[in-house]
């Protein structure tokens, strides 16, 4: 049973930094890949960044040289290091295998950005 709590998120001004961490429990060594997916109010839940257990990583081209994703394997942590926010990156942030795995979903975290 794999669970993911993310945590990390917050409010802060545009050109502001977060990081948010993904903390997993479970057998996760058979996921191939993570990622950071988020929900902004009245839109679908989209995938912004990819880490694969090989280290290639892919972004979203809206967070593209603005967003870093990691993973410490020893504390089965994964990161979203996030800078240069802007209003629109507001939204909640979740963590997930990729592709997503409807039961691994967790509670999220709330980013939010003012202008």
């Amino acid at each position: 049973q794999v669970q993911l709590v993310e945590s990390g998120g917050g409010l802060v001004q545009t050109g502001g930094s977060l990081r948010l961490s993904c903390a997993a429990s479970g057998i996760i060594s058979s996921i191939n890949a993570m990622g950071w997916y988020r929900q902004a109010p009245g839109k679908q839940r989209e995938l912004v960044a990819t880490l694969t257990s090989g280290g290639f990583t892919n972004y979203a081209d809206s967070v593209k040289g603005r967003f870093t994703i990691s993973r410490d394997n020893a504390k089965n942590t994964v990161y979203l290091q996030m800078d240069s926010l802007k209003p629109e990156d507001t939204a909640v942030y979740y963590c997930n295998a990729v592709p997503r795995v409807p039961r691994y979903w967790g509670q999220g975290t709330q980013v939010t950005v003012s202008s």
